[in-house]
């Protein structure tokens, strides 16, 4: 009896840790309007977002430093704009096409995923250069992601 007391304390521990710092990693990034951004960064959206389908804006403190982002689809397929407080584009991850990637750079996901199944893709651009190609794998219920460089080559780290 002693044991399965332990047990569900220690069970229910954990389950409060996760939820907490489940929190924590949601209160750092907020939904919000457009008008909540700051000017410059208004004039950024517009400029970024011609053509495109606007379905939403937030706000969030990545490593110290607030982003703002616009989630946007275009033709079809989507594109998320990471911009600082003064409007500069810091990051775009776009929604590629597997097939429509170099046959290196293919092959470089395919050897990464391994068994796993590869999901949405994208192509990872850091002030104004391509710098990898991210993808969502699976392997029944559990889900990460995987890069690879431009060239298909695996990354030193994580971008």
């Amino acid at each position: 009896m002693h044991l399965n007391r332990i047990s569900i304390s220690v069970t229910a521990t954990m389950f409060v840790f996760g939820l907490v710092t489940a929190l924590n990693i949601s209160a750092q990034e907020k939904r919000i309007r457009k008008s909540d951004l700051p000017p410059v960064v208004q004039k950024t959206v517009d400029e970024q977002s011609k053509g495109a389908t606007i379905k939403g804006y937030s706000k969030e403190i990545e490593n110290g430093q607030v982003l703002y982002e616009v989630e946007l689809t275009v033709n079809g397929h989507s594109k998320d704009v990471s911009m600082d407080p003064q409007g500069n584009v810091v990051e775009v991850e776009e929604g590629v096409a597997l097939d429509s990637l170099s046959p290196a750079v293919r092959e470089g996901l395919q050897q990464k995923a391994g068994k796993r199944r590869i999901g949405k893709v994208e192509s990872l651009t850091k002030h104004g250069a391509l710098v990898a190609y991210e993808a969502q794998v699976s392997n029944g219920a559990k889900r990460s992601e995987i890069q690879v460089g431009p060239d298909g080559k695996p990354l030193n780290h994580k971008e």
